[in-house]
């Protein structure tokens, strides 16, 4: 997971636990490590409040309180670190994940869950991925990493459980891609583009959970 610790680390005030888990143990760094960490973490602190489109080199190095040229010291442009911290990023979401279903008893609900919470606070981010697609390559090729790898992982834990009545590995792996598409659509209608129609019928966390874990466990049986 390019170096990062898969544990939690606990945010500072106002600070999202994503860039609490990006920074990690920032004073152990020697000096210009500390600073290309600043400049990935700054960057993800702006792209969770902005459009991405509107981020500038000058602008995150004023905010992250380095040189204009110093940038160019750890990452040849602009693309560069947006790569890097995405790709991070989506490092980041698979590891909570992954544990929300190791935690508790019911794996498809636990992980909906901590999917929902991580779409929530991290709405910046998730636009960033889910609806930068055609502008920004990197985040496309960051979101179909994401969506790749959870399809894997949920059509994996089903054939380990070996239950009667799955379809064979590629129609599950199409219901997967899916039914993803389909959680990935409300979330975004709920969190980053504030549909208010959405947004009235969704003011009960809980109850959302409960209809996309529905979702997830019925598309997947036969």
């Amino acid at each position: 997971m390019n170096g990062l610790s898969i544990h939690a680390v606990e945010p500072h005030h106002g600070e999202s636990e994503f860039c609490a888990w990006l920074a990690g143990d920032r004073t152990s760094l020697r000096k210009g490590e500390r600073t290309r960490k600043d400049l990935m973490v700054t960057c993800a602190a702006l792209l969770a409040s902005e459009p991405f489109d509107r981020l500038t080199v000058s602008g995150l190095c004023k905010a992250a309180g380095v040189a204009h040229g110093t940038f160019y010291v750890y990452f040849d442009n602009l693309n560069a670190i947006l790569a890097e911290v995405l790709g991070l990023f989506v490092d980041h979401v698979q590891i909570q994940m992954r544990s929300a279903a190791r935690q508790g008893k019911d794996p498809v609900r636990d992980t909906t869950a901590a999917y929902y919470a991580l779409f929530k606070e991290n709405a910046g981010l998730m636009k960033c991925l889910v609806m930068g697609i055609d502008a920004f390559p990197e985040a496309r090729g960051a979101f179909q990493r994401l969506n790749n790898e959870w399809a894997t992982t949920v059509v994996r834990s089903l054939q380990r459980q070996k239950q009667a009545g799955h379809p064979e590995a590629d129609e599950m792996m199409r219901r997967a891609y899916a039914l993803g598409g389909m959680v990935d659509q409300y979330l975004t209608a709920l969190f980053v583009t504030e549909d208010p129609w959405i947004a009235a019928i969704s003011r009960d966390p809980e109850a959302v959970i409960s209809t996309l874990t529905s979702i997830w466990t019925k598309g997947m049986e036969e």
